[in-house]
């Protein structure tokens, strides 16, 4: 019995690693091996890459923010998250505007988010969203800052993970499909649990986060939402290109909906 559950702790271990090597360029252990069915199942570890990737930008804000003032330390931030993930979700972001915004049938839109070469909706689109987020932010007062970055991440690729959880799959191939093509609910729940049990925590060391976490848990649903309307209706589901998207889109949404509020 004991046996079988350190057994069954490995393998959800290493799911989680597949998960970080696939979004990250952070390197995983050689003991954690490779089987494409591990590929499917360890998209439950989605979101908790997202702690990874919260913790890595927040402490470069920390660091920087002692030598260099707080907009320096939110670019080298937004630096650090963009390396550490190799810009996955940015350029699904530039793709997705590509695409929907040049293409004007589902097979058109496919083939323009497949192409490698960024046009001007994709390169105006992820400009204007980095500066958001930058000017976001900058305007976040500094208390909120740390907690931001390690909240925003994790739940923003749950929002994403729904997607997986919600949608079908709209190419017949693709890179994203072995990793994502379909979630059960009790996956989703193991995602949900991997971003929820931390964020308590984090609403304890930071209760100041608390007042200011309605607007952006209203405005982070409603914009996946909007999103997976659209890719349905325009390629009737989703693709990695997608996921990348809604990621980055709310994101964005739950450091606007954090500044909704009056000054801490």
């Amino acid at each position: 019995m004991i046996a079988h559950l350190r057994q069954q702790c490995l393998h959800q271990l290493r799911l989680f690693f597949i998960a970080l090597q696939f979004f990250t360029r952070i390197p995983i252990p050689h003991w954690v091996g490779f089987e494409a069915t591990w590929l499917q199942q360890s998209s439950r570890y989605f979101p908790a890459v997202g702690w990874v990737v919260g913790g890595v930008v927040s402490g470069v804000y920390i660091a920087v923010l002692q030598w260099w003032p707080p907009a320096v330390a939110v670019v080298l931030s937004m630096v650090a998250g963009i390396w550490v993930t190799g810009a996955f979700h940015e350029d699904g972001f530039a793709d997705v505007c590509d695409g929907f915004g040049g293409g004007t049938t589902p097979e058109r839109v496919l083939i323009i988010m497949k192409d490698s070469r960024i046009g001007a909706y994709g390169t105006i689109g992820i400009c204007l969203m980095l500066l958001l987020k930058f000017v976001l932010l900058v305007s976040l007062p500094a208390v909120l800052v740390v907690p931001a970055l390690l909240i925003a991440h994790p739940l923003s690729r749950l929002l994403s993970c729904s997607l997986i959880w919600l949608l079908d799959y709209a190419r017949h191939e693709g890179k994203a499909k072995p990793l994502a093509q379909f979630m059960s609910s009790n996956e989703f729940g193991v995602a949900c649990l991997s971003v929820l049990v931390p964020l308590a925590a984090i609403l304890l060391w930071q209760p100041v986060v608390v007042e200011r976490l309605l607007p952006a848990l209203i405005l982070m649903p409603l914009s996946a939402f909007w999103f997976a309307r659209l890719f349905v209706r325009r390629i009737g589901g989703y693709t990695g290109d997608c996921l990348g998207a809604v990621q980055q889109l709310t994101e964005v949404v739950f450091y606007l909906g954090l500044l909704a509020h009056a000054p801490v």
